[in-house]
């Protein structure tokens, strides 16, 4: 009933539940694009994405983008708002390879970007990140890796995970599956996701 008096501002927070709805309509943005899906075994990581136009007329756009020769992305959400933390995550790539001669550890990169995406849900006048990343990348010490991340600027390891719309359907068949994924080689993954 009060709702609209809540939602102005990410900084207006509603006394009767204590939620903050800018953050709720962020991960409903993310809830509404189109269907991700991660996975990695002992030996490789795998995104797939689902390409759609959201009409006959329209171009398809990029769900999976390359950040840096160890890390990749895969979007649902606002576009915009996904090439924006891409190119962060690049110019952090670069940083490190430029500053430390190295690649930047994939789990330090998602900390940098949780650190981003958390501070416009801290300042007034703006808005939260309306994008989930599934990020894949391998590191030579820890090997793949995938990680979610939200838009209320938390992030997750995860063996496997989807994001987007009907989502749910893909990570029950992701758990029920799990086993037989985590022995895959390059060869056998991608052919078994596209039923997720």
């Amino acid at each position: 009933q009060f709702r609209n008096q809540y939602d102005n501002d990410v900084t207006v927070w509603s006394p009767r539940s204590g939620r903050i709805h800018q953050i709720e309509y962020a991960m409903e943005a993310v809830k509404q694009g189109s269907a991700t899906v991660g996975l990695k075994s002992r030996t490789h990581a795998v995104l797939v994405a689902l390409k759609r136009a959201q009409s006959e007329l329209a171009a398809h756009q990029k769900k999976i983008l390359h950040v840096d020769n160890h890390v990749g992305i895969s979007i649902a959400g606002l576009t915009a708002d996904a090439r924006l933390l891409c190119n962060f995550m690049r110019q952090e790539c670069l940083d490190s390879r430029f500053v430390f001669d190295r690649p930047l550890p994939t789990s330090r990169l998602v900390s940098l970007i949780g650190s981003k995406t958390q501070i416009p849900t801290q300042r007034y006048g703006r808005r939260p990140y309306g994008v989930g990343l599934l990020i894949a990348g391998y590191d030579v010490r820890h090997g793949p890796h995938i990680f979610q991340t939200c838009p209320s600027a938390n992030y997750f390891d995860c063996k496997a995970m989807s994001i987007g719309a009907r989502s749910q359907s893909a990570r029950t068949y992701l758990e029920r599956s799990l086993d037989a994924f985590l022995d895959c080689t390059c060869g056998c993954s991608p052919r078994s996701e596209p039923r997720a």
